[in-house]
């Protein structure tokens, strides 16, 4: 499957993960730095807004290995191509890591898969997922990655690789190497060239 181009098709909701944190003292270039405990003012943002993300960047909820596992994840999901970067270059499984701590229930369903998916794979290949090689890590998402085929018994696998591919899918085209994939432009400024020359011509003005 083409997934970079499927997944231009989800509906995306951008979530801002920037934080710009800080500290007010002066600094040796005399200029005014923050304190600790202090935040700089972001525009559109109130205060108690940016300490709550900078909360949720202090903690920590993955381990090492659900990490690895989520980066693997999505790097297969969108991998790096001719065109541009792709999920880990975007740093989406960071992005996974705070949208879990920003919206709590995402929390058990991405756990809960990953230790799903470790135990399908230690049956059929005596490896977690991570270890497993990476024909076996494709043949386990091809399992799972298509609902109407899964068989039964897969449905939590399933439910599991739809939630990390959205999961991917936003944080890639949220990103500004995703939002360059697209190839969009945002609003930018018209090139005013002058009147037509047909215009011109119709009323008689084109040697003005």
């Amino acid at each position: 499957m083409n997934r970079r181009e499927s997944l231009k098709a989800i509906g995306l909701t951008a979530i801002s993960t920037s934080v710009l944190l800080a500290a007010c003292k002066t600094g040796p270039d005399g200029k005014e730095e923050l304190k600790d405990g202090e935040v700089a003012a972001q525009p559109g943002r109130e205060t108690f807004e940016i300490e709550r993300d900078q909360k949720l960047h202090a903690e920590k909820f993955f381990d090492e290995h659900e990490m690895a596992t989520i980066s693997i994840l999505a790097d297969i999901i969108i991998p790096k191509d001719e065109k541009s970067g792709g999920a880990l270059d975007a740093k989406v499984p960071d992005f996974i890591e705070f949208i879990v701590k920003d919206i709590p229930s995402h929390k058990t369903p991405m756990r809960g898969g990953i230790k799903w998916l470790d135990l399908q794979c230690l049956n059929l290949y005596q490896n977690t997922f991570k270890d497993a090689s990476k024909t076996q890590q494709l043949e386990m998402l091809d399992a799972i990655a298509y609902p109407k085929k899964a068989k039964p018994g897969m449905e939590q696998g399933v439910a599991f690789f739809n939630r990390m591919r959205n999961l991917t899918a936003t944080g890639f085209f949220t990103s500004e190497i995703g939002v360059k994939d697209l190839g969009y432009a945002g609003n930018v400024p018209n090139q005013w060239t002058g009147v037509p020359d047909d215009v011109l011509r119709q009323y008689g003005m084109e040697n003005v």
